[in-house]
């Protein structure tokens, strides 16, 4: 009896011990967590929207403005913030040895003429002397007519040799080439001063700010669909609410380096409140002339490196990259590796990977 015991007490301690510790399976689990996903398709239409793009504004006409010959600064008659207007004498320069060369230039000028003077009256009376018959050789009243056109030339070149000098003396006063604001001075009186190349620090930097071009890069998916007869509208970074309306003024008709082409907006200036460098945001009208995929907003998911929507294929997640396009209320236009029907999951999120169970 004694013995017979033991696999009752075994088998009533299984029984408890099954009782005390194991759990319910929870049968629905696989059903919650495929419940969880939300999916949408890609759709494939015609769009007909605008494209909200960056913008600077830079001043209409700019210029460097350095010193044509040496010199050292003499007078300067404007400072940073100046408001000049065209043909307004901004800085004068002196070259003493300038001077010099037009004192040089003027005697040899007076000494040519001179003698092409002097020559004219010999000719003149050799000629009035071969009226008598034998009195002058026609070889010496041929010499004398050389001599008189020699000494004419001469003297031509030396009043040209006057004038340029003139001229260079001319670049020792610097004007304003058109009407705007000096932006910045770099130099002070009595600075020595020399013409220099566009990476040199100029004398002064002059500005027309009246009025400025609101310059946008249109990417290279967006180039065919810009509607350059339809207004732009834009709005300042530092105006918020204050929506302004203009028309494209110009366009590159290129890419630049970064796969972009350049169109601008001219901006009339009228109470100076704006400024070069102020950003603005753009809105470019476009036309898709062909059908386009589009996407809901919440499916595509962005990161420091890249944008994609994760796609469901056959069950699993696939990570597609895309590019932006035009974006609407509910829907953004997309370029990557996808097609019409196409089943893409929506709110999703950085925590899928790739190949993950969706079903």
């Amino acid at each position: 009896m004694k013995y017979r015991s033991y696999p009752l007490i075994a088998v009533i301690g299984l029984f408890a011990a099954c009782s005390g510790n194991q759990k319910p399976v929870d049968l629905t689990a696989q059903t919650k967590q495929a419940s969880k996903y939300q999916f949408g398709t890609v759709a494939e239409k015609a769009l007909s929207s605008s494209a909200r793009l960056p913008g600077q504004l830079i001043p209409f006409n700019e210029v460097n403005l350095f010193p044509k010959v040496n010199g050292f600064v003499k007078q300067l008659f404007v400072d940073r913030g100046s408001i000049v207007k065209k043909g307004q004498l901004l800085v004068i320069l002196e070259a003493p040895e300038m001077e010099s060369q037009l004192e040089a230039a003027n005697s040899q000028y007076v000494q040519a003429q001179a003698d092409a003077e002097a020559s004219k009256e010999k000719y003149d009376r050799l000629k009035e002397a071969a009226k008598e018959p034998g009195s002058v050789s026609p070889l010496d009243l041929d010499d004398a007519n050389s001599q008189m056109k020699a000494s004419e030339a001469k003297a031509q070149a030396q009043h040209s040799n006057v004038a340029a000098v003139r001229a260079m003396l001319g670049y020792l006063r610097i004007y304003a080439p058109f009407d705007g604001m000096i932006i910045e001075r770099n130099v002070s009186p009595g600075a020595l001063v020399a013409p220099g190349k566009a990476t040199d620090q100029p004398m002064l930097v002059l500005q027309d700010i009246h009025k400025m071009r609101l310059t946008v890069s249109i990417p290279e998916d967006y180039v065919d669909k810009v509607d350059l007869k339809q207004p732009v509208t834009f709005i300042f970074n530092a105006m918020p609410g204050q929506e302004q309306t203009a028309k494209i003024s110009r366009s590159a008709n290129a890419l630049g380096s970064m796969q972009q082409e350049a169109i601008e907006i001219d901006v009339l200036n009228k109470n100076g409140a704006l400024k070069p460098g102020m950003y603005a945001e753009v809105r470019i009208p476009m036309l898709s002339g062909a059908k386009s995929l589009l996407v809901p907003n919440n499916a595509i998911v962005r990161s420091t490196e890249h944008e994609y929507v994760v796609k469901d294929s056959s069950g699993k997640a696939e990570l597609v990259n895309i590019k932006e396009g035009l974006v609407s209320n509910d829907s953004t236009e997309v370029f990557g590796n996808l097609k019409a029907n196409d089943k893409i999951l929506v709110h999703a999120s950085d925590e899928i990977r790739q190949g993950d169970e969706l079903q």
